[in-house]
């Protein structure tokens, strides 16, 4: 089968991972997550002091320990999906944790964390056959993906999956608010001064406002038929 890079950007709980590893599993590719290498930097941080009482981290600190971190993935072969190793440890658990949660976000806004990250994400992307999704994958990443793919749905489809999420774990929290924090994420997303979210050119829109995962694999599996003549199953 064709090796290629598959880039997947767009907006908060549109399900871009949902529908990255979908498509990972149909074309037999490896999965990366972005996310999880912003969060194992941030369990990092957290270990080895790097934050304050708040989880905020001293960027100058984290800058030059950067050097001392290997993350890297690996194929759980029960469950076929990527899991994330930081320096030598399996830690996919781990960087799912609500303090990880609390701290990512600042510790993904530096600049050089940023570039770490990046930089990382490219050494895989090398190798091709990986499906990656994030929020400038397909721009700042790579712009030289074969196949780009922005993911949008109307803010209140977006809240309401999001609500849904949070209560199946047993947290609680209004529409009202959870929309508001939906909104506010798209308007930081797009606002930053590092690598706003933004559709790159070439990328074929997803709005999944409307569709399940078995429909956006459909509608995936025939861009793949068409533009590469790829029947997948």
């Amino acid at each position: 089968m064709k090796q290629m890079i598959i880039a997947i950007d767009g907006h908060s709980s549109t399900g871009k991972s949902t529908f990255a590893k979908a498509i990972a599993k149909a074309m037999d590719y490896t999965y990366l997550d972005s996310g999880a290498l912003y969060r194992a930097v941030t369990l990092y941080a957290l270990e080895e002091g790097l934050t304050d009482s708040q989880g905020l981290p001293d960027a100058s600190l984290l800058t030059e320990r950067l050097r001392d971190i290997t993350v890297s993935f690996c194929r759980n072969p029960a469950t076929g999906l990527s899991e994330t190793y930081l320096n030598g440890k399996n830690v996919e658990e781990r960087i799912r944790s609500l303090d990880v949660s609390r701290s990512v976000s600042p510790v993904s806004v530096i600049p050089r964390v940023r570039e770490f990250v990046d930089n990382e994400l490219r050494k895989w992307g090398e190798k091709k056959g990986v499906v990656i999704d994030g929020r400038d994958i397909g721009t700042a990443v790579f712009p030289q993906a074969e196949l780009k793919i922005f993911m949008t749905a109307p803010a209140h489809v977006r809240a309401r999956r999001r609500l849904d999420e949070m209560k199946a774990k047993g947290e609680e929290a209004t529409f009202e608010e959870v929309l508001d924090n939906v909104l506010s994420r798209d308007h930081l997303d797009s606002t930053r001064e590092v690598h706003p979210l933004t559709r790159a050119s070439d990328a074929v829109l997803l709005d999944n406002g409307n569709m399940s995962v078995e429909e956006q694999m459909e509608w995936f599996k025939k861009i793949m038929e068409e533009r590469w003549g790829i029947r997948l199953k």
